[in-house]
């Protein structure tokens, strides 16, 4: 199952906003697995859809935090809950001036002894922003992430 959802997120990689305003084919379908038209943000809404392809029952919707349940969490700020990270778990950034998690995406690999994870995240850009304007595969700092759940097991 792991493999068959790093299949569908990296299929991803490359696909960019039409105009830069949430919007385009295939973005405007990412939205639609939320209930949303274009021009919303969508970071939520390309997990929802990737894990919809293969099939995993979710209850996230457009807002960052119900892609990162407390109760699915099996890592949070640099601490083990159930146990490492591994390819397919979601993560979610916490911005501080938001006061919650702002953004989500996939693992696409964690290693026990490197400070970063790869990552493959919709509605970003090179520059790291949360909204930006395509799918992206990223490196980020671990410290970066604050928690990390498992939607599979």
């Amino acid at each position: 199952m792991r493999l068959k959802l790093k299949q569908v997120f990296t299929s991803y990689v490359g696909t960019k906003e039409l105009t830069g305003n949430n919007d385009g084919e295939i973005v405007e379908s990412f939205l639609a697995s939320v209930g949303l038209p274009k021009g919303y943000a969508w970071c939520a809404a390309f997990v929802k859809h990737c894990l919809d392809k293969v099939n995993v029952k979710t209850k996230i919707t457009a807002w960052a935090p119900s892609a990162v349940p407390r109760n699915l969490c099996v890592w949070m700020q640099g601490k083990v809950i159930k146990r490492l990270p591994k390819c397919g778990d979601v993560f979610g950034v916490y911005y501080a001036n938001l006061k919650r998690i702002g953004h989500v995406g996939f693992i696409r690999e964690w290693k026990a002894d490197s400070p970063y994870a790869a990552t493959t995240e919709g509605n970003t850009n090179s520059q790291n922003s949360r909204e930006g304007n395509g799918v992206y595969e990223r490196i980020r700092l671990k410290r970066q992430i604050h928690l990390v759940t498992d939607w599979i097991d």
